[in-house]
């Protein structure tokens, strides 16, 4: 009886554990990003000096500076805990940003500081992988179709622009932050920041065209708390 007694004593103490395990560790800020206003209408891209990348293609693509969705939806808008958390060591597991298509995919790449960064390159062309650093080192790497990827780091925080000295429509952003708190706005402007220990934090939303915005948010326990970036479109 007692061994029993002792085994569903344990079972149940195990139970809990794993319930408690599956709680969030923290509170959680989430929200969307919109836009009011008309913005600027894209501009169609012309891949016909690369036809291995036009017909990658099934309708032409335009450029990517302005992405909007449903209800006003503001696509690509980096949301980032930018005071308030303690700086993360840098993650074990890279991010990646691929060169497809004559496309940077995804359009913006945000990352911890000193975390590694691999470039592939799936096209068969060459590419020309420009950062335009001002914090960090500026490079400037040269990547033949077939080549494997090749890794990086940047040891300070900035929003770096990235072009291709090849195909001058190829644009991307680095984001080099100080913590992992950070999402990238989808298709339907929604993001969340989950895990969030009890603090006061400033909540920052970056756009490569419309700029940044912040606004301070309190947590105090494992509560949601919901926070909006509106952001004003410029139509030219």
């Amino acid at each position: 009886m007692r061994t029993k007694i002792g085994c569903a004593v344990g079972l149940a103490m195990l139970v809990a554990a794993a319930i408690a395990l599956a709680k969030p560790s923290g509170g959680n800020i989430s929200g969307k990003v919109t836009y009011e206003g008309t913005p600027a209408k894209q501009k169609p891209i012309d891949m016909s000096k690369e036809p291995s990348c036009a017909q990658q293609h099934s309708t032409p693509i335009t450029t990517e500076t302005v992405v909007v969705g449903s209800g006003n939806s503001l696509v690509n808008v980096i949301v980032y805990i930018s005071a308030g958390a303690p700086d993360d060591s840098a993650p074990a597991q890279a991010v990646t940003i691929t060169q497809k298509g004559c496309q940077y995919i995804p359009h913006v790449v945000p990352m911890v500081v000193n975390q590694e960064l691999k470039v592939a390159n799936e096209d068969q062309t060459s590419h020309n992988i420009h950062p335009l650093a001002k914090a960090n080192h500026e490079w400037n790497k040269s990547q033949p179709p077939g080549t494997p990827p090749f890794s990086e780091k940047f040891s300070q925080p900035e929003f770096i622009p990235v072009k291709c000295n090849v195909h001058p429509w190829m644009h991307s952003t680095f984001a080099v932050l100080k913590n992992s708190h950070y999402a990238v706005s989808g298709a339907d402007g929604s993001f969340s920041l989950p895990n969030l220990p009890p603090g006061k934090y400033t909540v920052s939303a970056w756009h490569e065209s419309y700029g940044e915005q912040t606004q301070e948010v309190t947590i105090s326990g494992s509560e949601t708390k919901t926070v909006n970036f509106v952001f004003k479109a410029k139509p030219y």
